[in-house]
């Protein structure tokens, strides 16, 4: 398993990073035990020019100072009483990200099942959900490096998807945003967020397996 660096969160577009997270693995060491699995699910929020995005119009702010740091610091906010995931992507002062939206499970499945209350896709597949399967129930990591945190990133080169898509973003129904085609998922992985049941390709789950 290959480790990814901060360098891995710049140098091309925000959009095309969160594709490219699409089958690294994450996982986090916990008290009890590790736990992750694979990405399956991103979006992608662009920061100045994006309305639907917590930095438009260069809005900064105390809750969203981790979106200005560097390439690889942890974004964690609330949305309704529940905290979501992010990734910062691009140098120090420009402030776009990825918002992690779902996992497959692969990596201490029973303590995240455990940590949700649920098993079988349900454990994972929404943003608050793969937070909480995490075992994330505060914002002590907001604005913290990756690479000085519990989380890590790591690709195996196992899970490759065979067709990514890409669609709107979920929620975003105000603003000239709102139709962007800046979420991305693998086809027909269970494990994604509002997967209609005839999509669900269970031989494979999307991937393309080496």
């Amino acid at each position: 398993m290959k480790e990814l660096t901060a360098d891995f969160f710049s140098g091309r577009p925000t959009e095309q990073i969160a594709k490219d997270l699409l089958g690294v693995t994450l996982t986090r060491k916990m008290d009890d035990g590790v736990v992750g699995g694979v990405i399956v699910e991103t979006e992608a929020y662009l920061g100045d020019q994006d309305t639907a995005a917590h930095a438009f119009g260069h809005r900064k702010s105390k809750a969203n100072a981790a979106l200005f740091s560097d390439p690889g610091t942890l974004y964690f906010y609330t949305m309704r009483g529940l905290i979501l995931m992010n990734l910062i992507c691009q140098p120090s002062g420009t402030p776009q990200g990825v918002l992690l939206r779902a996992l497959e499970p692969t990596v201490g499945t029973r303590l995240m099942e455990q940590n949700r209350h649920r098993t079988g896709i349900d454990v994972a597949n929404g943003p608050a959900k793969l937070a909480a399967a995490m075992g994330i129930d505060t914002l002590q990591y907001n604005d913290m490096l990756l690479s000085q945190s519990p989380f890590s990133l790591s690709v195996s080169g196992q899970y490759q998807p065979q067709q990514i898509v890409s669609a709107a973003r979920v929620g975003v129904s105000e603003g000239e945003w709102h139709d962007r085609q800046l979420r991305f998922y693998v086809e027909g992985n269970p494990f994604v967020s509002g997967m209609k049941k005839r999509e669900m390709n269970w031989d494979n789950h999307g991937w393309t397996k080496n």
